[in-house]
């Protein structure tokens, strides 16, 4: 998104010779309406667009799309580095710059933004319409929020991290609770009981005769 003719077409053949695939828009308008139907990996973005301010597509275009976003910009002051960073924006480059420094900044930003996702994915857990976000220990039925105790929490995100498998009830014991938990086992079917009622489906986790337990792979 650069309004420069002459430094669009620098910025487009350094680009492309680094191997990288290039669409060019000149105004925020157009900008904003590219993104919401290409949905491209990475935005370059000039602040200086001929229609409207480049912080504003940037805002605009954060509201709705998580897609990395570098400034571009002759404004070196640290006041629109700030307003830019906070408007959502991943990286700031004041013009003039090398190419090589842009493909560098380019291939950190992928990087930091492909690691976030990956943590995200490994945070969050989908079983048909149980979803289970181990960040913030909160579980989606239909994505409706069910709310469970810690240790019903702990119970469930143990069984599901291999649906399938039948568990032991002193491994479940050992794992959720702890080794100096003195209880019997008794306690873990009746937080199982507790956590079968909550889910709304008692078939979901199953009781293996003499065993433990398994967490069956609902269908959507």
């Amino acid at each position: 998104m650069e309004d420069d003719p002459s430094v669009a077409a620098s910025v487009i053949d350094g680009l492309t010779n680094s191997g990288l695939s290039i669409t060019h828009v000149d105004n925020g308008k157009d900008a904003i309406a590219h993104v919401e139907k290409a949905n491209p990996d990475l935005i370059l973005l000039d602040l200086g667009l001929p229609d409207m301010d480049g912080q504003d597509v940037c805002r605009t275009i954060r509201a709705s799309h998580a897609t990395p976003i570098i400034i571009l910009s002759a404004r070196s002051e640290e006041v629109d580095r700030v307003l830019s960073l906070e408007f959502g924006a991943d990286d700031y480059l004041v013009k003039p710059f090398g190419m090589r420094e842009l493909v560098a900044r380019i291939k950190a930003v992928a990087r930091r933004t492909n690691q976030d996702s990956n943590e995200a994915i490994a945070n969050n857990q989908n079983l048909g319409p149980i979803r289970i976000d181990r960040r913030s220990q909160r579980v989606y039925v239909n994505d409706v929020e069910v709310h469970l105790t810690p240790k019903e929490f702990d119970l469930l995100a143990y069984l599901a991290t291999d649906p399938g498998a039948v568990y032991r009830r002193n491994d479940i014991m050992n794992e959720v609770w702890d080794t100096n938990w003195y209880g019997t086992t008794k306690t873990v079917d009746a937080h199982v009981a507790a956590l079968r009622k909550k889910l709304g489906n008692q078939d979901w986790i199953e009781a293996v005769r003499g065993v433990g337990f398994r967490l069956g792979v609902p269908e959507s």
